[in-house]
């Protein structure tokens, strides 16, 4: 790996890490070895080809993960890759619990890598359920009236970030409870974040 591919902002994001720190380093090993690009996107390394998100590494709770942005186009016959959420449509997470898992599987890991470069470079897309209506709560509508910019930077979030708030919301059966999950992402949405970041 060629100092000049590493990317200081990752370099701290790494420093930064104390969960997942072998894991995340041999990810990025690996992503480097593929001659992808290294950026910090959404607070985590994230891997270009010709400008175009094609990997990043996220760290989770009770897993580490390489999301692939379009891996629902990827072959998956062993079926390694995993749907976050259902409303996530186009990304796809292969995940590990302990470097040695990355390091056995890594001929597989840099094949899916190589087949998202290709995916990319052939500018291929996910077909995406469009014009999916949701509904905005009433809490949220509320709050939206409340808090100045809360609606601008909701609609400026991606439909599936917006979709997966509204789920949350409308999700609880009670008006007290959904008034309480809106107000505890009011910052994280008017920040430009979705639900889980």
């Amino acid at each position: 790996m060629t100092n000049s591919k590493l990317n200081p902002k990752v370099d701290a994001f790494l420093s930064r890490s104390e969960k997942w720190r072998e894991e995340f380093e041999t990810l990025r090993e690996i992503a480097l070895d593929c001659e992808l690009v290294e950026d910090l996107k959404w607070g985590v390394p994230c891997y270009t080809v010709k400008s175009k998100n094609v990997v990043l590494i996220h760290g989770f709770k009770e897993y580490c993960a390489l999301l692939f942005v379009k891996g629902a186009l990827l072959k998956d016959a062993e079926k390694l890759l995993i749907q976050q959420t259902d409303n996530v449509q186009a990304a796809r997470q292969i995940r590990f619990t302990h470097v040695e898992e990355i390091e056995k599987n890594k001929t597989k890991i840099k094949a899916f890598i190589q087949e998202a470069i290709e995916v990319e470079k052939a500018g291929l897309k996910v077909d995406t359920k469009k014009n999916i209506e949701i509904t905005i709560p009433e809490e949220l509508q509320k709050t939206f009236n409340e808090v100045p910019g809360l609606e601008t930077a909701f609609k400026s979030l991606t439909p599936g970030r917006q979709r997966a708030y509204v789920l949350h919301f409308s999700q609880a059966k009670q008006a007290k409870t959904r008034e309480v999950r809106v107000q505890k992402y009011v910052q994280h949405i008017l920040n430009g974040k979705g639900l889980n970041d």
